[in-house]
């Protein structure tokens, strides 16, 4: 297995440091939990979290991910004070993972800006292998 944290300096157009990248063929994945990998728990019913089921596609999908060397983070709208419970029930279902990031920003309608290359896949029920397709898409005016 290829190591995720092998990351490669590079420099910018000046010659100066630049933050580091994953190797071209390891991808790091920004994983929503409720809705995407469990049913949609909001964060005003944590007592669901408990027993919500994981969806076996999203399982097996992630772990091979994983397993292949991918970077696997979770990105959840739940808070810090849902931390605890968030990763006992990852690890008591076998969710294979490197990290976890809590207080994503609520209410969808997601638009990221970064300096890297960024790829977005809007999940619609089903985890399966990704494919290429081509979308319109929203850039900067030069």
């Amino acid at each position: 297995m290829k190591d995720p944290h092998k990351l490669q300096s590079i420099q910018d157009e000046h010659g100066e440091t630049a933050s580091p990248i994953l190797p071209e063929d390891v991808k790091n994945y920004l994983i929503d939990i409720d809705g995407t990998v469990t049913e949609d728990v909001p964060n005003e019913e944590p007592e669901r979290m408990v027993t919500c089921e994981p969806y076996p596609d999203a399982l097996e999908i992630l772990n091979k991910w994983y397993d292949e060397g991918h970077v696997i983070t979770f990105f959840t709208s739940r808070t810090e004070d849902h931390r605890e419970v968030t990763e006992e029930w990852l690890d008591k279902h076998g969710f294979k993972y490197h990290g976890l990031l809590m207080g994503k920003p609520r209410g969808g309608n997601y638009h990221w800006i970064d300096n890297h290359m960024v790829r977005a896949t809007r999940f619609k029920g089903k985890f399966t292998d990704l494919v290429v397709k081509s979308k319109e898409i929203e850039i900067f005016k030069s």
